[in-house]
Parts: C-alpha cells; sequence; structure tokens
C-alpha cells in the first residue's frame, strides 16, 4: 500500500475525526442559530481539528501510532454510534456500567447499525491504517515536530477564541454539557477519571455501625421477628405507575394492595452502578463516591453486625455492584438457579422460589432478603416479560429505540412494569403467609433509577445527574406493612409522606427502622417511617 509521512496522516486523521463528532455538532445547533453564529459554528469545527491534531502529534511515535488509531477508530466508532442513536454520554459512570454490563445485556445491544458504524468507521479506516507505509521522522526531527505541532496549534486556538471570544464565554460557562459529546476526547478523558477511582486497596474496609444492637422490647408480651422483603428494582420512573397518577393501568394488582406509593423519590444517581451502592451506604448522595463504598461497611454489614438478622441477596441483575460481598448471595440469572427461564430470559419471579426454605432455616432470628430485579432493563424492553403481559400495544420488538415509534418504545416499557407489578404482588402474598405466625412483614420496593423513552432524543439513563432529566432520577419507591407490624408504626404518618419530597439518602435509615437498630449512625429524620 502508498507509503504516508506521519506528519500527514495526523493531519488527515484530525480531519476525518470532525465526523465522528455528528452528536456535538447537532447538539452545538440546537443552541446556536446557524444564521447568527456561522462563523463560530465554524470556528468550533476548525477548534477542534486542531485540538485533534495537537493530541494526536503528541501521542504519535514510531511504536505507538498505528495500535493507537487502530484503538482510537474501534472504540470511536462504537461511542459515535451510542451517541448518535442514543444521545448518551460516555462519562466516567458510563464506562463503570459499561465494564459491568455482562455479556447477556452487552449482546442485546449489537444490532445492524452498530455492526454499521462498527464496520465503517472502526473497521475500514484501521484496517487501513494496518496496511499503511507510515514514513516516520528521525528522533530529533519528531521532538522538533512535536514542539511546532504544539506551538501552532495553541497559537491558533488562542487566536480563535480571542476572535470569538462573547462565543467561546457563552460556550464554556453556559452550555458545558456540549463539551461531553466530543469524540474520542471526552471518552478518553473519562476513562482516566474512571481509573482513578481504582486506586483503592482492598484490604482498607472501614467498619462503621460496631456500636448496633436490635432493640428488645421488654413489655412485649408476644415476642416476634421481622420479615422484611427489599425489592431492589431496576429503570422504573414514578410516572410511569398508575399508582401515582398514570393514565394507563400498569399497577393493577398492587391497586388493590394498601400500597403506600412515593411519587416524588430521586435516585442517587442515573445508572446501577453508581445508584446501587449509594442506596445501601450510609453516606447521602452529595458525600457519596465509589471509594467510600468500596471501603466503608454498608447497611448489610451493620444488619449483619447484629448477629440477630440473617440476610440473602438473590440477583436476577448483573450483580451486587459490591453491596452483597460479606453476606449470602445467590445468582438467579440463568436455569441453575432460576426455575422460570424461557429463551435465556429468567423472570424475576423465579427470585421467590425456595425462600420458604431459607426463612424456615432460621426460626429465630430477624431475615431480610433483597431481590434485586432485571426490572424494565432497556434497551430490549419486549424480553423483560411473559408474552401474557403484553397488555399495551403495539410494541417496538427490537433493542433499536430509533427504529420505533414513540407510541411503541412507551408501550413495550409499560408492559415491564405490568410485570413488575405482578411480580410485587407475589412478593406481598407470599409475605402475607407468615403474617399469622410470629413475624412481622414488609416490602419495601426501590427502583435504582429512571429511564428516557426519547423525550427530547434522549434515551436509556446514565447522563451525568445535573443534566439529566427528571425520567432519570425519579424513581418509583413502595411500601406494604403487614397487620402486625402496623401496631409499631405511625401509619398515617407514613402514608403522608406520600406527596413529599425524598430521596434514596432515606433507604439506610429506614432499613435500621424497621428492624429496630439501634446506632448512632441512625438519622430519624431521615427515617421514612417515623
Amino acid at each position: 500500500m502508498k507509503s504516508i509521512t506521519l506528519e500527514r496522516l495526523i493531519l488527515i486523521i484530525s480531519f476525518i475525526y470532525l465526523f465522528y463528532n455528528y452528536r456535538f455538532f447537532s447538539n452545538t445547533l440546537q443552541i446556536y442559530i446557524v444564521e447568527n453564529s456561522f462563523w463560530f459554528i465554524i470556528s468550533l469545527a476548525l477548534v477542534l481539528f486542531l485540538f485533534n491534531l495537537l493530541i494526536f502529534s503528541l501521542l504519535s511515535f514510531r511504536y505507538t501510532t498505528k495500535p493507537l488509531f487502530i484503538t482510537l477508530f474501534i472504540l470511536s466508532s462504537i461511542t459515535a454510534y451510542f451517541m448518535d442513536s442514543y444521545n448518551t454520554i460516555i462519562n466516567s459512570e458510563m464506562i463503570r456500567n459499561i465494564l459491568q454490563t455482562n455479556m447477556k445485556e452487552s449482546l442485546e445491544l449489537f444490532n445492524i447499525k452498530l455492526l454499521l458504524y462498527l464496520g465503517f468507521l472502526g473497521i475500514i479506516p484501521s484496517f487501513i491504517i494496518y496496511k499503511l507505509k507510515i514514513i516516520y521522522p528521525s528522533f530529533k526531527r519528531a521532538i522538533f515536530l512535536k514542539i511546532k505541532y504544539t506551538t501552532a496549534t495553541l497559537l491558533l486556538i488562542a487566536a480563535i477564541f480571542f476572535l470569538f471570544s462573547k462565543h467561546y464565554t457563552s460556550f464554556f460557562r453556559e452550555h458545558k454539557p456540549l463539551r461531553y459529546s466530543i469524540n474520542p476526547h471526552f471518552w478518553l478523558y473519562s476513562i482516566g477519571k474512571y481509573i482513578n477511582t481504582l486506586t483503592i486497596t482492598p484490604t482498607s474496609l472501614k467498619a462503621i455501625g460496631l456500636d448496633a444492637k436490635i432493640i428488645e422490647e421488654e413489655e412485649e408480651e408476644k415476642p416476634h421477628n421481622e420479615l422484611v422483603i427489599f425489592v431492589l428494582g431496576e429503570t422504573a420512573r414514578s410516572d410511569h405507575f398508575s399508582l401515582n397518577g398514570y393514565k394507563k393501568k400498569t399497577n393493577p394488582l398492587l391497586e388493590k394492595e394498601d400500597i403506600i406509593s412515593f411519587k416524588n423519590l430521586s435516585s442517587c444517581g442515573t445508572s446501577t452502578a453508581f445508584s446501587v451502592p449509594c442506596i445501601f451506604s450510609f453516606y447521602d448522595r452529595k458525600n457519596f463516591s465509589y471509594k467510600k463504598a468500596k471501603t466503608t461497611y454498608n447497611i448489610l454489614d451493620i444488619l449483619n453486625y447484629t448477629n440477630k438478622i440473617e440476610i440473602l441477596w438473590r440477583d436476577n441483575n448483573s450483580d451486587s455492584k459490591g453491596v452483597a460481598l460479606r453476606v449470602k448471595y445467590e445468582d438467579f440469572k440463568s436455569p441453575k438457579n432460576n426455575p422460570i427461564c424461557f429463551e435465556g430470559e429468567c423472570r424475576d419471579e423465579g427470585m421467590l422460589v425456595g425462600l420458604e426454605k431459607f426463612i424456615k432455616e432460621h426460626p429465630n432470628k430477624d431475615i431480610f432478603i433483597v431481590l434485586h430485579q432485571i426490572g424494565s432493563h432497556g434497551p430490549a424492553y419486549y424480553k423483560r416479560y411473559p408474552k401474557e403481559f403484553e397488555k399495551f400495544t403495539p410494541v417496538c420488538k427490537t433493542n433499536q429505540l430509533q427504529e420505533c415509534s414513540k407510541e411503541e418504545i412507551i408501550n413495550s416499557y409499560d408492559n415491564t412494569i405490568l410485570y413488575t407489578d405482578y411480580f410485587l404482588s407475589k412478593v406481598i402474598n407470599f409475605l402475607k403467609k407468615y403474617e399469622k405466625q410470629h413475624y412481622q412483614t414488609a416490602m419495601l420496593y426501590v427502583s435504582d433509577h429512571g429511564e428516557s423513552l426519547g423525550e427530547n432524543g434522549i434515551y436509556l439513563h446514565g447522563l451525568p445527574y445535573f443534566i439529566a432529566p427528571k425520567a432519570q432520577k425519579s424513581v418509583a419507591a413502595l411500601l406494604w406493612l403487614g397487620e402486625n407490624i402496623k401496631e409499631d408504626i405511625n401509619y398515617r404518618l407514613v402514608k403522608a409522606k406520600e406527596n413529599q419530597k425524598l430521596s434514596h439518602d432515606s433507604i439506610f435509615h429506614t432499613l435500621l427502622g424497621l428492624f429496630e437498630v439501634q446506632t448512632k449512625l441512625y438519622k430519624k429524620e431521615e427515617d421514612i417511617l417515623r
């Protein structure tokens, strides 16, 4: 194949990469009107070209050039697909989500359009790079060229900023989210930010709540144990529950129960990888971090420390995100444990099978069971429920949401909520069997985050919290209490909180309250039940 100098190759690739930034320019044109800002938009393209030139020239050496550009083309083609198709942002949280996603979930995202992006924007240019004979400069000339390119590009960028200073002042201050869709620079930055969170020694676990103990009621005539099932939902937004006023009957079974629905509960994050450890953490959303989650006891550890509560985590999702590392954990994503599977899809209701045996094995202890749903996980919503729950039609039968109408996408999603209604109803009926025994029963259901269903061209979830729409942050949260436990709780007070602004921050303290655990960590004002 024809030979090319390194300098010319970098110039060509820097220009080609402008075409990997459709989402960036598309978002920009939604804010800046072409007629009024034509030359500023041209300057943005020039600045992006110069920035590409600067970064690529600094990173290109004799033995790094081909591996660098092949890797960039492959990854950039994939990120371009997801940004163009779903208007997603590849930040550090999304990187974490990607790395924690299992193979089954990953395969659901593959489709023809993704393969076309990968082929034309990834594999073909990578093959050309691989076959090219690159003429490299001598070491001294290479250093000279890097200095020249660095100086020239920085001066030109500075000159452009000066010429359009008013525009760029607004661009950097008022429209920061636009930069999140720059390919490849923002996702490269995000990888670095993610790696920075991994610098934790696995042995540095901080034990908190060591003063935790169960409050014994001496005057209690009939001793009892708590039996609490915590259903950790997936991708369930509050405004699609008919319990909360949604026009479609997505909760026909739960509406027959005495349910408290907290209509204004906000999530800790917009992704499973962030929200799940945050929900079970002592730290509130503002103070939470992955480092703290990995190095500090969570609510399961504290409840377990009392030696009076038996804990079981069953998972039909990806995993517990590190929350259940020190308690009994069972994987229900395959037929090995889950008896209700069909065509590779294991249903949430399968997690109820065999729970009687676990409870029977611990007759004199409180029981805390966590059931982690696959729930409404997208984009293949149609796979999340059995055929008999396809009540709302027509539905979207593909993972390429952009190919479906808004009605089809919403119907598919609503059917997943309908199936969750059925599953939660089964959980409640399961608990009712133990009411006549010595158990005080309760079910708490909370979703990890919400979901965008095409509003403003945004799909799925995972946007940075401060720019994420309400649909990704306002989550479904339900409470069912058995008759026995109602005697110890001011039910009217709890019911009055249905419309209050609440958050995931309350879950830690509410669980302590449910199990009557006394510790200095407990904050009564955060306990939903008090």
